[in-house]
């Protein structure tokens, strides 16, 4: 599934394309098979909700369930996430935001990539991100919003602000935008909020400003967020490199493989 030249200069001047129904019904069974067994993986890589009841995300999949790890290496993913790099790629993580229905927290408004330069070291935003629906999105169920154009405006965050919300991770709150510079982004560019069928991908640049407000719907909004780095943009590590399920430790370019998510384990 190439990029033409039309969604190759979309994703550039406004930082998100959105791929509708990208993986089918049946794939996104699968995934979602792996991720129900996923998420009762007790251990530091799953985050749980403030009231410590449900999920709020689970790192690093891919380390643990096969389906994950050929996601990764699908055509239909890394394929394109090479078209929107300029070097080969590794995976820099992996996560699924959990949203539960009836009251999945909301997400600060921000970007990653000042999260990543505050943890990791990591010199540049040569990255993307691609994030699939894992069930419908809609305008109820707590959909991602993004400022369209905002990933042009540059690292907006140079420092936490506040103290840590999370002693396992970063969180969106750690780094949130203050109210005049959303205000500033908001005014100019706007606000889009993709919405679509489980299996609907949205590529969206690390810089570009988003967030998520609650689930206020019966239904979950399971996101699944997949981040590659370019082989040659790896973290410097200025002190104890973070834990492998936050931070990818093999940068051996990944190869293009598979196609049809089947499920079989390996």
């Amino acid at each position: 599934m190439p990029l033409d030249d039309t969604q190759l200069d979309r994703y550039r001047q406004e930082g998100y394309l959105v791929v509708d129904s990208l993986f089918a019904p049946a794939e996104i069974e699968v995934l979602l098979a792996a991720f129900a067994r996923d998420a009762r993986v007790e251990g530091p890589q799953r985050i749980l909700e403030e009231d410590g009841t449900g999920v709020r995300a689970v790192y690093a999949s891919h380390l643990r369930q096969p389906e994950f790890a050929d996601l990764v290496r699908s055509p239909r993913v890394l394929g394109v996430a090479r078209q929107l790099l300029d070097d080969e790629l590794y995976l820099y993580q992996l996560k699924i935001n959990a949203k539960p229905a009836l009251g999945g927290e909301r997400w600060a408004w921000h970007q990653d990539f000042p999260a990543w330069r505050i943890m990791d070291d990591l010199p540049a935003p040569r990255l993307v991100n691609v994030a699939v629906f894992l069930d419908d999105v809609t305008e109820f169920n707590g959909p991602v919003v993004y400022v369209p154009g905002s990933h042009q405006a540059g690292t907006l965050a140079d420092t936490r602000r506040g103290p840590a919300r999370s002693a396992q991770h970063l969180d969106p709150d750690d780094i949130a935008l203050r109210p005049d510079q959303l205000a500033g982004l908001m005014g100019r560019h706007g606000m889009v909020s993709p919405k679509g069928p489980a299996g609907t991908v949205v590529f969206f640049s690390p810089q570009i400003v988003h967030g998520s407000a609650q689930n206020m719907s019966p239904h979950a909004r399971r996101l699944l967020i997949l981040t590659f780095n370019e082989v040659t943009n790896q973290p410097r590590h200025r002190g104890a490199p973070r834990a492998e399920y936050l931070v990818g430790r093999d940068t051996t370019p990944l190869v293009v493989a598979g196609g049809t998510l089947t499920g079989a384990a390996r």
